[in-house]
């Protein structure tokens, strides 16, 4: 089989061997072939290119079989064939003995957008079958791009505002707040996905389900086994998984990875990337997670795609309880090379900076210069004096010549043609696995203040459970907890708490033994959950409300056996810094509002304001103040359209919809803001 024939492989297509695999070492190289190199570019034949990465001074064959080798491993670029001949370090003498053999060969497809010659791609090359979910913050961005290159279809965004916002230019793409409606339209074969990184995972295992191609903004997911699985189903299902790892993409930074592959910097020695902001703040992801993505990405590219044996991070949470606002992160590779990615976003300026240094030279890619400097080499900017005293050479460095693009325009389009040509992209899903893999161990080290972990024990260490918790949450054994429920920064399930399906736990919340929960219930932050309540499904509870469970506390009197009983029923709503006092319930679709202090049992759809509460009328099932009775006593819900009756005095009753039956998908979904639908 030719090496064409092999890169043109379909994606679940699996590779076979009758032969066993090859191997590549220094001893089956001929004497007459070989030649010293530190670092090389070869170009084996018209269509394709062997793309060599190097570690110190090698020996490499460049011969008919070098060109032939199979490639091994499909990587980011093509097809990877891994040779090694490196010995372990109790192998390993004196710095004078012979460096190791360590090579990386990538085969290039000639179509890969950062090899062809760059033109913008003509937008009638792909049609319009791409869905983009999340149109807001980052997905615009998305939005103009791919709109621009002919393929954007659909525009699915959980907020009609955010929709509107689109002007113009996106009369043809159509707009929807509904999943189901990308997922039931057989005209798109691809999906991209820029919604909150808690939902990743969810979207992007719908979409290959679906039988879609998909991109997903960084990080793929928040959980390495979540990550690996949809890798595993992409595979299956032969569809494109790529990771929106932006830097990748960037000419600058493709030049310095060539800079770095032909020799120009030598051997490679450690790399530092920098930054730095004043903003944007986050409270739901910390900078570690936020910034370094990026960064971590092009630093593995650079060290040949392996992954650290440690990784080391520190950080402290300034504005927000339990988020770094900035980490430092060390990387250690197992042939010395080391990394250090600096983030933060509370700095006085802004700072996007890589350094590579090398044996040879040094490389600076400054972000936040003009285009024409944004890529400076230094090259032999030392001199051994005597052949052993380092002196530095402090000359200018030189501008790299780059070709002016929009690295988001060919990140889009490399997805693009990666879905036309069925090529395995550059950040593809085992690529984002790696990300995911040393943002674990980071955050990680950083809960250990500092303990160096590696990165390849986190699958030993993890253990597989049907929700997220965030790696400062505390889950006691004992607590049972369903499936695509979400505990976040520095919350607490006790042992023998009981949790449903799809809930959401805010920071520093806390759920103590025995508590009942239902399915769909968000908790918000800094709220405690004590003993002797019971929570049904599809219930909100605002930030730092209270819920007690004894009356009459003292805390010279132990009454640990005589827990109060509160119940909240399904629906209902506890507004921010409300108290409900125990002992009472609070019926289906009542909304207490903030502060209120409750006091006593409230009726279904109740409105209660003030301290103590008083009832102050009723609220529709979608959170709306129902006034205006028609000559019938009916009144209506404003959003909803849904009939309501006082059919007995102090009781409401919906006539549309059963209290107990959850709302359809459409009806679950809001359809605008609260001012828009107050009565006049």
């Amino acid at each position: 089989m030719t090496l064409a024939q092999r890169h043109a492989r379909p994606l679940n297509t699996p590779k076979t061997r009758k032969d066993g695999p090859e191997t590549c070492t220094s001893s089956n190289l001929g004497h007459e072939s070989i030649r010293p190199l530190r670092l090389g570019l070869f170009v084996v034949d018209p269509a394709f290119r062997v793309f060599g990465v190097f570690r110190g001074s090698i020996y490499q064959k460049v011969t008919k079989e070098t060109e032939t080798q199979k490639p091994k491993q499909m990587s980011a670029l093509g097809s990877v064939a891994s040779c090694s001949n490196q010995p372990t370090r109790s192998q390993r003498g004196s710095e004078i003995s012979p460096p190791p053999l360590r090579l990386r060969v990538f085969v290039v497809n000639p179509h890969h957008s950062s090899f062809r010659h760059k033109q913008p791609m003509n937008p009638t090359d792909s049609p319009r079958d791409l869905a983009l979910i999340g149109a807001g913050y980052w997905g615009k961005n998305l939005a103009r791009n791919f709109n621009a290159l002919g393929a954007l279809h659909t525009l699915c965004d959980n907020q009609p505002s955010t929709l509107a916002t689109y002007g113009a230019e996106y009369t043809a793409v159509r707009k929807t707040t509904r999943l189901d409606d990308v997922l039931a339209d057989p005209t798109i074969t691809k999906v991209a996905i820029a919604a909150p990184a808690a939902l990743h995972y969810q979207l992007a295992k719908a979409c290959l389900e679906s039988g879609r191609d998909v991109f997903v903004e960084k990080p793929l997911c928040l959980e390495l086994r979540d990550a690996e699985e949809l890798v595993a189903l992409a595979q299956t299902r032969g569809r494109v998984l790529m990771v929106g790892h932006l830097l990748q993409y960037h000419p600058c930074v493709q030049r310095l990875q060539a800079l770095l592959a032909q020799g120009d910097l030598g051997k490679l020695h450690y790399i530092t990337s920098n930054r730095l902001n004043l903003g944007k703040i986050r409270r739901e992801e910390n900078a570690l997670w936020s910034f370094a993505p990026h960064d971590l990405s092009v630093i593995l590219s650079l060290a040949g795609n392996q992954l650290p044996d440690q990784v080391i991070c520190t950080g402290d949470a300034y504005l927000t309880k339990g988020v770094a606002d900035t980490t430092l992160t060390s990387l250690g590779f197992d042939d010395g090379v080391r990394a250090h990615v600096y983030v933060s976003w509370l700095n006085p300026f802004k700072e996007q900076k890589l350094t590579v240094v090398g044996s040879h030279g040094m490389a600076v890619f400054d972000d936040t210069r003009p285009w024409a400097e944004k890529l400076i080499l230094h090259r032999h900017y030392l001199t051994w004096k005597d052949g052993q005293v380092p002196t530095p050479n402090k000359a200018v460095g030189e501008p790299v010549a780059v070709l002016e693009m929009e690295p988001l325009r060919e990140e889009c389009a490399h997805f693009l043609a990666c879905c036309r040509e069925r090529c395995i992209p550059r950040t593809d899903g085992l690529e984002g696995v790696r990300v995911l893999q040393v943002l674990q161990a980071a955050q990680l080290s950083l809960n250990r203040n500092g303990e160096a972990v590696c990165p390849s024990e986190l699958k030993r260490l993890a253990t597989p459970t049907p929700y997220f918790a965030h790696p400062t949450a505390v889950v006691d054994d004992g607590a049972v907890i369903g499936e695509g429920t979400k505990i976040w920064h520095f919350a607490h399930i006790s042992s023998g708490a009981r949790i449903g399906k799809k809930c959401i736990f805010g920071q520093n919340t806390f759920v103590a033994p025995d508590v009942l929960i239902g399915n769909n219930v968000k908790v918000q932050n800094n709220v405690a959950i004590y003993t002797g309540t019971t929570i049904d499904d599809d219930v909100f509870l605002g930030p730092s409300c209270v819920l007690t469970n004894v009356t009459n506390p003292r805390s010279q009197v132990n009454r640990h056996s005589l827990y109060e009983k509160t119940v909240i029923r399904r629906g209902a709503t506890i507004g921010a810094n409300a108290t409900v006092v125990c002992g009472v319930t609070i019926g289906r679709y009542a909304f207490v509002a903030a502060g209120a202090v409750v006091t006593k049992q409230v009726p279904d759809y109740a409105l209660m304001v003030g301290v103590p509460a008083r009832q102050k009328g009723w609220m529709s099932r979608h959170g709306h103040v129902l006034l205006n009775p028609d000559t019938q006593g009916i009144m209506r819900c404003p959003e909803s359209g849904f009939r309501y009756n006082e059919t007995v005095s102090g009781t409401l009753c919906c006539l549309d919809h059963d209290e107990d039956a959850p709302l359809s998908v459409e009806s679950s979904i809001g359809k605008g803001h609260y001012d828009g639908y107050k009565h006049p």
